[in-house]
């Protein structure tokens, strides 16, 4: 007889769950880390940044979800924008454009705008930028994360604005990475859309008799004594009595 085992039954059924999650610089993932922490602290979740392209942790499942900035390729991918970054330009504090609220995106028509790409980077371009050799335009986000004393930065208005948004695998159907999706777009715990609220499966035979017997046998009185079932009443002395 050949016995052809079942693939679950060969994978470990007691391996802790966790969820892993990548962004890119710029995004602060600690609200939506500290909801997911207070109600599924039985679920251990790791958080990476990626320097450079978050997608391809997600593609090769190092992640489970990642925030990205967009533009990105959508392929083999489910993305949900979530906000707008502001554009600002980042100087040396000496730089006249300092002295405006809100710079307009003609005024730097007669700057040096430096390419961060070439420049080797957002932190990099900041440090160029501070030391008065040109202007960079980055979302407001990383001019905070770079933020240094001798440098400055301002919104520009009429300038595009950059997308934060969240991605996940087409084929990954998990509970745990639709429940994170749902916290990040903002559905409480009590949500009927999210995973942990959906009905639980049905109790077999056995589970419930084993429940009716824990209740039977857990029952006890005010005074702390056990319960005892009651005995069915006696019929009465005149009931079936011939005449």
């Amino acid at each position: 007889m050949v016995v052809v085992r079942r693939y679950c039954d060969q994978v470990p059924t007691d391996q802790p769950r966790s969820l892993s999650v990548g962004f890119v610089p710029g995004v602060t993932p600690g609200k939506w880390v500290a909801r997911w922490r207070e109600r599924h602290p039985g679920v251990h979740l790791e958080l990476h940044q990626h320097d450079d392209d978050a997608l391809a942790a997600l593609r090769d499942g190092s992640d489970d979800v990642v925030f990205v900035r967009l533009p990105v390729d959508r392929e083999g991918i489910y993305l949900i924008p979530l906000y707008a970054e502001q554009p600002v330009a980042v100087m040396s504090r000496e730089n006249e454009l300092s002295l405006y609220d809100d710079v307009p995106a003609e005024d730097l028509e007669g700057e040096t705008l430096l390419d961060v790409v070439e420049c080797g980077g957002p932190k990099t371009a900041v440090e160029i930028a501070a030391s008065g050799t040109g202007v960079v335009i980055l979302p407001m986000s990383l001019a905070r994360l770079h933020a240094r004393k001798d440098a400055v930065h301002r919104p520009v208005e009429g300038l595009p604005t950059t997308t934060i948004g969240i991605a996940w695998r087409v084929e990954d159907e998990s509970d745990d990475v639709e429940e994170f999706i749902g916290i990040v777009r903002g559905r409480t715990a009590q949500s009927s859309r999210q995973p942990s609220q959906r009905e639980a499966p049905k109790k077999s035979a056995s589970q419930k008799a084993a429940a009716r017997k824990a209740a039977a046998g857990g029952a006890r009185d005010q005074k702390g004594g056990r319960l005892q079932p009651k005995k069915p009443a006696r019929p009465s002395a005149t009931r079936g009595k011939r005449r």
